[in-house]
């Protein structure tokens, strides 16, 4: 690949093309906001998106870093600010006779809702409808709610005030697990939160957006096949998943990226009883972690854990495609691997896995050996699991 500066996020492979749209509903931090990455008809000319949606998530990511926002800001701006993705922004929603499946997912420490574009909009162009959390537990580096202002209480949109959540690291003198294990559980909730939210549309009542959009929600009623919902995440997220689905019974498997299993309390490990794909990078998992990887595999024969080569923690981001040498260079964004391959493998792996889980129809069945940890840059277990034996 040479010195290239940065290789851009590629287009869906699957048969549909991609729409997406932002939804923000509720008035109170414990409303829901996510991106929806979505089957569409095919626009000629339609605008495309900004990766980063706001200014004010170069701070958020600043503060992450623990970096000036002085500099640092305007430096992501100038790195990041041109970079689109790669879907057309509020498409006309594709109606289809045998209903999406649904995948919930939700981002890691420091992300937002639209870090994952490029595996939300691969899962989205393979015809399943994707909702990309926004999370408000203080894991994002920034987000917001929308208030109405009780002084003009009749609803004319000047009058909706943002109010900023921004990131939190842990406290000093907290003890991490004590801080990070209640956000864990905040995030579950929210996942479920999403899909009661598509539920309630899908029964026809009427969900108002408070953000500006020409999307309407309602064309989902009937086009989401509510018996085909699985979450999935990265890192944090990854773990998010695995706790929403002993949380909520209509999750019907997760999909779990290089998942940060710190947070999660030993009493979950025994009630994981459906289907967990877990998909690491080689860089990132430590012993500790792939044991507890292994207390959900022992629990259900159908869990598989599998490790891409080549592949760091960022590499199931999309900082892996957008970092330019630079950035690259200190902030490990890629490993060997090619990350147009990462992400083929990640995505095969998963849409093998959800076909099995979720009983589709589809020929996602020809990458099944990935689940087994057979193929290019792909083992099963986790190499460092096989020399700590």
């Amino acid at each position: 690949m040479g010195v290239s500066q940065s290789l851009g996020l590629p287009r869906g492979k699957g048969a549909f093309p991609v729409g997406c749209t932002d939804v923000m509903v509720g008035q109170t931090p414990k409303g829901l906001f996510f991106r929806l990455f979505y089957p569409c008809i095919q626009q000629d000319g339609a605008e495309q998106p900004f990766w980063i949606p706001r200014y004010e998530y170069y701070y958020g990511i600043s503060d992450y870093l623990n970096m000036n926002r002085k500099w640092c800001a305007p430096l992501l701006s100038v790195t990041f600010g041109s970079c689109k993705i790669p879907v057309s922004w509020d498409a006309p929603f594709k109606p289809c006779s045998h209903k999406y499946p649904l995948i919930i997912f939700s981002h890691g420490l420091g992300a937002f809702r639209t870090v994952y574009s490029a595996i939300c909009v691969e899962m989205a162009s393979r015809g399943f409808v994707v909702m990309a959390l926004e999370h408000r537990d203080h894991s994002a580096s920034a987000t917001y709610f929308c208030k109405l202002d009780p002084e003009t209480p009749d609803f004319p949109e000047a009058q909706i005030r943002e109010e900023w959540l921004s990131y939190q690291g842990v406290p000093k003198g907290q003890k991490e697990f004590r801080f990070r294990n209640p956000q864990l559980h905040q995030r579950a909730n929210e996942c479920i939160r999403g899909l009661k939210l598509i539920r309630s549309i899908d029964s026809g009542k009427d969900v108002v957006n408070l953000l500006r959009t020409d999307f309407d929600l309602s064309v989902l009623k009937d086009n989401v096949d509510l018996s085909k919902v699985s979450v999935m995440g990265h890192s944090f997220g990854g773990t998010t998943a695995v706790l929403a689905l002993v949380k909520e019974a209509q999750f019907k498997c997760a999909v779990a990226l290089d998942a940060w299993m710190f947070p999660l309390e030993n009493s979950v490990y025994p009630k994981v009883t459906k289907p967990v794909l877990f998909v690491n990078t080689e860089s990132f998992q430590t012993a500790e972690s792939v044991a507890k990887m292994k207390k959900i595999s022992a629990v259900s024969k159908e869990t598989k854990v599998i490790t891409i080569l080549g592949t760091v923690h960022q590499s199931q981001t999309d900082f892996t495609f957008l970092a330019g040498n630079l950035v690259n260079k200190v902030f490990r964004t890629r490993g060997t691997i090619d990350p147009y391959q990462g992400l083929d493998i990640t995505s095969q792996a998963s849409l093998a896995f959800l076909q099995k889980h979720l009983q589709l129809k589809e020929d996602f069945d020809r990458w099944d050996s990935l689940l087994e940890g057979v193929g290019d840059s792909v083992v099963p277990d986790s190499p460092l699991q096989k020399s700590s034996l």
